[in-house]
């Protein structure tokens, strides 16, 4: 890859990750990722904002194009680290002995953090909120935006030049050609909308109040271009960008769209036999319906659209008198990303003892769930049950659509 220009004596350079790995170790990334790391020149100083993982050849990527940059090994005088995650900054050392004098600037809670991953004190300076560091020419300004998504994490603004460069904060999955939005052909930018939505909800949902907060502190800003660490580069329309993170920061409280996620497990078919009613139901009231079968489909893909939906119904059998184990994993990621307050269904089958309610209803009180019925039965479902499962799916549909 080459460097690609954002401003004059601004650029990205990036590397592209392939699909072989899980991102965080949990979540598949079939499209890849980028790692997205910011050069900028200004009239006496020299800064790399964020760093890469020595993963997948994205260290010998970027050390190509800092070199094509005349950054040479010695010729850096500062690195930016807005966000301390391995993927920003796993290849610190090797970096860091290539550029021996170079400042490293970060919030007051990064500095204990590099000292303890990476063993490195010398020339790390906290900076404060609001702080400014002129290079000449050009101003960094600092903002604090903790937990989006660690504790550490804060983003860094070019004032003359009006770019924000965000870290996690407005990223997405995905590996792109091009680095700008309008350079994305539409095949392209609806692939972008996906894996931008999976990516919220896969690594932000949890920290959704923190993003409301962070947003809210940048509304005093000229942003032109929001330059994340994953994704795209969003400089014609940076505005839709952060307005999308807001809108899907609400989603942890409400409202949201008024779509229903119907997350299914079967051992022999017996609750699979329910499915079609269920989804008619839903469907005669005109609501766009998610079907996911788990464990066939991961459940970075099931919190992706269960996020976004004010609906959620969801259908297991009892197993040893328990809930279905794949079934149990997916409600408990969801539990963990914060998914509240969604109006439910649930429906399943048992065998010679039933047992999977209990803990259901364990994890509808903590996750506040708004139940709406619940449909089990002993075998296989009988005309009155599947009956009763398209009336509850239709009546949950319809207060949904209000």
């Amino acid at each position: 890859m080459k460097p690609d220009r954002l401003a004059d004596g601004v650029y990205r350079v990036a590397a592209q990750i392939g699909n072989r790995d899980l991102f965080e170790g949990i979540w598949p990334i079939p499209d890849g990722v980028m790692l997205n790391s910011y050069v900028i020149k200004g009239g006496n100083k020299r800064v790399l904002i964020d760093l890469v993982k020595d993963w997948d050849g994205a260290l010998d990527a970027v050390d190509q194009q800092l070199e094509s940059l005349s950054l040479g090994a010695g010729n850096l005088d500062y690195i930016i680290i807005n966000h301390m995650e391995p993927d920003h900054t796993g290849a610190m050392a090797k970096i860091v002995a290539k550029y021996p004098d170079v400042q490293i600037l970060c919030s007051d809670k990064a500095v204990s953090l590099i000292k303890h991953f990476y063993k490195i004190e010398k020339n790390v300076r906290a900076v404060k909120d609001g702080e400014t560091l002129d290079l000449g020419g050009k101003t960094l300004q600092f903002f604090m935006t903790p937990n989006i998504h660690w504790p550490e994490t804060m983003m860094t603004f070019l004032v003359e030049d009006g770019i924000l460069f965000s870290c996690d904060a407005f990223g997405s999955f995905g590996r792109y050609d091009a680095c700008f939005d309008d350079e994305q052909s539409e095949e392209s930018l609806v692939h972008l909308a996906s894996e931008t939505e999976r990516y919220y909800a896969n690594i932000v949902s949890s920290f959704s109040s923190f993003v409301i907060r962070g947003i809210a502190k940048l509304d005093g800003l000229d942003i032109k271009v929001v330059a994340p660490s994953h994704g795209v580069v969003w400089r014609s329309e940076p505005k839709k960008i952060i307005d999308w993170y807001k809108r899907l920061a609400t989603y942890m409280q409400g409202p949201r769209e008024k779509e229903v996620a119907v997350i299914w497990s079967s051992m022999y078919g017996n609750t699979q036999a329910l499915l079609s009613s269920i989804v008619e139901g839903i469907k005669s009231e005109g609501l766009p319906v998610h079907v996911l079968q788990v464990p066939q489909t991961h459940e970075s893909f099931v919190l992706e659209k269960v996020w976004r939906s004010e609906g959620l119904v969801i259908g297991m059998p009892t197993y040893e008198y328990k809930m279905f184990p794949p079934m149990y994993h997916v409600l408990d990621i969801l539990e963990r990303s914060h998914v509240t307050g969604r109006k439910t269904l649930r429906f399943g089958s048992f065998g010679w003892s039933g047992g999977a309610q209990k803990q259901f209803d364990e994890f509808s009180t903590a996750m506040k769930l708004d139940c709406k019925g619940v449909i089990e039965y002993q075998g296989s479902p009988t005309d009155e049950d599947k009956k009763k499962a398209y009336e509850l799916a239709k009546a949950m549909a319809k207060e949904i659509k209000g």
